[in-house]
């Protein structure tokens, strides 16, 4: 059976689930253009307030499926670049994707399936979850960005060891340099994100987008020009009919109820 990946909605979130247990949630590019489709359909669901990305059973994703690269370096190459490029779109829509992105990790996250986890906007894992770029091991380098994302996060000496060492990291870990957003028990890592896209859903949705868009925008900035796209989405977001009710609900003692 081929990887796929299934959707689900439950209480305003998509769980999008990565299902090849037979292969350890290897992915696939039928996958990655699965996500990214799924993302694009979601982002203009007003019933859509968050996506949770997690995999089938007791596995995050064991990454890239071996026995396909093997036979890519058999065949024609440009299809590997293709599914390159598949992943790297997911990678980039996920990023992109104006509403939040939360990983529920269980189990091993290894290769791409680390890339996944970290490209999203939370990151809640298990503590018997662990995270593995083990791709110097098979003679390769990494993809999905793994090493951008790894070299902004972590000290050097420790983004080197996990790269070119493909040294697993806990979870703890991982929550100690600020990668984790929440370390819980076993099993019990998408209840958490549920519970945590239930928290993102009382918030407006239209504030939490600028929030994702600064924050990119902040990585490649210097603060005068930064300072300039804050104040131009302060003022959208004022004019905005979320901001009067916010207000308002402030005044009165009231939860708000945002659009």
């Amino acid at each position: 059976m081929a990887a796929v990946l299934k959707s689900t909605s439950e209480a305003g979130a998509l769980i999008l689930t990565i299902s090849h247990p037979e292969q350890h949630n290897t992915l696939s590019p039928d996958v990655y253009a699965a996500g990214v489709e799924a993302l694009n359909a979601a982002e203009n669901n007003p019933e859509v307030h968050c996506v949770i990305l997690t995999g089938e059973g007791r596995i995050f994703s064991a990454g890239g499926n071996l026995r396909r690269l093997q036979q890519a370096r058999e065949g024609d190459l440009d299809l590997q670049r293709q599914s390159i490029d598949a992943l790297h779109s997911w990678i980039d829509s996920i990023r992109t994707f104006p509403k939040p992105v939360i990983a529920a990790v269980e189990g091993p996250a290894a290769g791409a399936g680390f890339s996944l986890a970290l490209a999203c906007d939370f990151l809640i894992a298990s503590e018997t979850a662990y995270f593995s770029m083990a791709y110097t091991k098979v003679g390769l380098s990494p993809d999905g960005g793994a090493s951008w994302h790894l070299a902004r996060a972590l000290p050097r000496a420790l983004a080197m060891d996990a790269l070119m060492r493909g040294t697993r990291l806990s979870a703890q870990q991982l929550a100690k340099h600020g990668l984790v957003n929440q370390v819980t028990p076993e099993g019990a890592a998408l209840g958490a994100a549920l519970q945590l896209a239930s928290d993102l859903q009382g918030r407006a949705g239209n504030v939490l987008a600028s929030i994702k868009e600064l924050l990119a925008h902040a990585e490649g900035h210097e603060l005068p020009e930064h300072l300039l796209q804050e104040r131009q989405h302060f003022m959208r977001n004022l004019v905005h009919a979320n901001a009067g009710e916010g207000i308002a609900a402030f005044f009165n003692k009231r939860e708000p109820r945002f659009r």
